[in-house]
């Protein structure tokens, strides 16, 4: 249910600083750094949205968008560029760009921009569980229409539930989701969530489901 991004950018500081930006906001971020591995990407997985440096090796992203827009893909796409030359700026739209951001740009810039277009292309991508829903664009899950003030790893955790709704979801999937290797959670941090999940939706129940793990039932 996560918001899947293709990053295309050959500096690799820059790329690094960009994936921890975005993963922090709860997209899951894939990169690749020359043109011809994100071609590759494509062809194995299916994203929500395409950042596209366009200066890059092997196949430029100008080059790559014409490809895929030829091919029939049609995932939104923001080019992130250091260029401003006015020519380049019309090559890229008309390769099927939807929008561009010139480096260096601040951030709050670039979350606006994705937001507004993926909102453009997806308006209503909201998915209902009685009487919860996840705001996939907003990244946010209100309960009976009101927003839940969630922490990061609560957010996650119930979203991991909704999307296995019914269904036992095991300790060693919620820790393996939750936590890196090098975090390293524990199932008494899961069961903290898990209560405070509880009281947060008391009309909702959460199952402990003895020595497997928890389930959401609708």
């Amino acid at each position: 249910m996560s918001i899947k991004v293709l990053l295309l950018e050959d500096n690799l500081l820059f790329a690094e600083t960009i994936v921890d930006l975005l993963e922090d906001s709860g997209l899951h971020v894939t990169h690749a750094p020359n043109g011809q591995s994100a071609l590759d990407l494509t062809f194995s997985q299916k994203f929500d949205l395409y950042l596209l440096d366009i200066n890059v090796p092997l196949i430029d992203g100008i080059t790559l968008l014409k490809e895929l827009r030829e091919a029939n893909d049609n995932t939104p796409t923001i080019f992130l560029t250091s260029h401003k030359d006015k020519e380049v700026l019309k090559k890229s739209f008309l390769s099927g760009a939807d929008d561009f951001i010139t480096k260096p740009f601040d951030t709050d810039e670039l979350f606006f921009r994705i937001n507004a277009l993926l909102k453009r292309v997806k308006p209503n991508k909201t998915e209902c569980i009685g009487l919860l829903c996840h705001d996939e664009i907003h990244k946010r899950i209100l309960y009976d229409k009101r927003e839940l003030e969630l922490s990061k790893k609560e957010y996650e955790l119930l979203l991991l539930l909704m999307l296995h709704v019914n269904n036992n979801v095991p300790k060693e999937l919620i820790l393996a989701e939750l936590w890196s290797s090098s975090e390293g959670g524990s199932e008494g941090a899961v069961r903290v969530y898990i209560t405070r999940l509880k009281q947060l939706i008391p009309e909702i129940t959460i199952e402990n489901i003895r020595g497997i793990g928890y389930k959401l039932v609708s």
